[in-house]
């Protein structure tokens, strides 16, 4: 019997980057979505293309051997499925967890394989995983919690891949950054061992690698698009050809990295290549990504332990500069009513109703008693005022 792979969410990240290295390292993929146009175009469609694009041109592969089924009307083959898996995945978006939480625990007490099931969440969030399995507990009965262990092993992960906007009538070929990142801590596999997918850079500890990709990748990303939308750019590539905001996402991320070198052990060097990297790789554009796509969700982004508020609150801590995150912050909040992203819509209307004070708290989760508190407070009360 072949090795199978369950994959949460049939969307450019579950097809494009998940599911394409799963396929690489042999698994079947069963792909699980509540989505009716995804399943019936997966389950009617042999294959699909995805197509890594860089500077050197692209390269297109051939995603075979998968299936897909609806967990909203088709739970029972869901849960038998992953009874048998070999590894559980999920890119569904880190506030969609508590939702596939409840079948992946049924699936994981039905379980009978000597072997548990490595259950991988793979989400733009630290300890994503940690926040499934929470879940996954709380749908599971306490007198079978002590066992869980002899079914399934969980383990953090940190992905970093840009997925830009779609060409119209894609279907469900995707369009990808060939550059990537997968690692994952291998330590919870214990004496089974990590499954064999050679793509994923097991790691004993993840966070120093979490922690690196969320606070560059993710915060030179959002920077970049905040201040691109005010500034009226359209694509990503094209705010980063605009000198004044480039300088201001190098000092963002001089910031990031300043806290990241004395947190871990990455040395200063190093983490100013990884930064010239990644500034690299936004600034392509045969990507042709949006800002728009890039800056939505504006409040996720904004909250207690995300990219601007994350980094920006443990610098306070530690009374190192972070004015250049609070910059990204006051962009942020000014991305208010994009059409088509309703969390922009909601900020708006937090930043209408309510007082500065209130609304910071909303937003960003700080006690009062933060250091960052009152500065964000500021910059909060002044994007009130430009917006009346």
């Amino acid at each position: 019997m072949g090795k199978k792979a369950i994959q949460f969410g049939g969307g450019n990240i579950g097809r494009g980057f998940v599911a394409e290295f799963l396929h690489e390292a042999g698994y079947e993929v069963v792909f699980i979505d509540v989505v009716d146009k995804v399943i019936n175009d997966l389950k009617s469609t042999p294959s699909y293309e995805v197509t890594e694009v860089s500077e050197e041109g692209e390269k297109t592969k051939k995603i075979t051997n998968y299936r897909a089924i609806n967990s909203k009307t088709n739970e029972s083959d869901v849960v038998k499925e992953i009874a048998t898996a070999d590894v559980v995945t999920c890119a569904v978006g880190p506030n969609i967890l508590k939702f596939i939480a409840p079948v992946i625990a049924k699936g994981i007490d039905a379980r009978t394989a000597s072997k548990p099931v490595a259950v991988i969440a793979c989400e733009n969030a630290i300890g994503a995983t940690d926040t499934l399995r929470g879940f996954i507990e709380q749908n599971t009965d306490k007198d079978r919690l002590s066992t869980m262990s002899e079914r399934a092993r969980f383990a953090n992960s940190a992905i970093d891949r840009i997925v830009p906007n779609q060409p119209p009538n894609a279907g469900l070929n995707v369009r990808i950054e060939k550059f990537y990142e997968w690692t994952v801590e291998q330590t919870p596999f214990g004496e089974f061992g990590h499954p064999d997918i050679p793509a994923i850079h097991w790691v004993d500890h993840l966070e120093p690698y979490i922690e690196r990709k969320l606070f560059t990748v993710n915060t030179g990303h959002a920077t970049t698009a905040y201040y691109g939308h005010v500034r009226g750019k359209k694509m990503i590539a094209d705010a980063l050809n605009d000198a004044e905001i480039r300088q201001t996402v190098h000092k963002v991320l001089e910031q990031t990295a300043n806290l990241i070198t004395t947190k871990h052990e990455i040395s200063e060097q190093e983490q100013k290549d990884y930064v010239d990297t990644i500034i690299k790789r936004m600034s392509n554009p045969y990507l042709e990504d949006n800002v728009e796509r890039v800056g939505r969700a504006p409040l996720r982004k904004l909250s207690r332990n995300e990219r601007f508020v994350g980094p920006a609150s443990q610098l306070a801590e530690k009374g190192l500069p972070f004015d250049a995150l609070l910059g990204s912050i006051e962009m942020a909040l000014r991305f208010q009513n994009v059409p088509g992203d309703e969390e922009s819509a909601e900020l708006a209307k937090i930043l209408k109703e309510m007082s500065a004070d209130e609304a910071t708290s909303k937003l960003t989760g700080l006690e009062k008693s933060h250091p960052l508190y009152e500065p964000v407070q500021n910059v909060v009360a002044k994007v009130q005022k430009d917006s009346k």
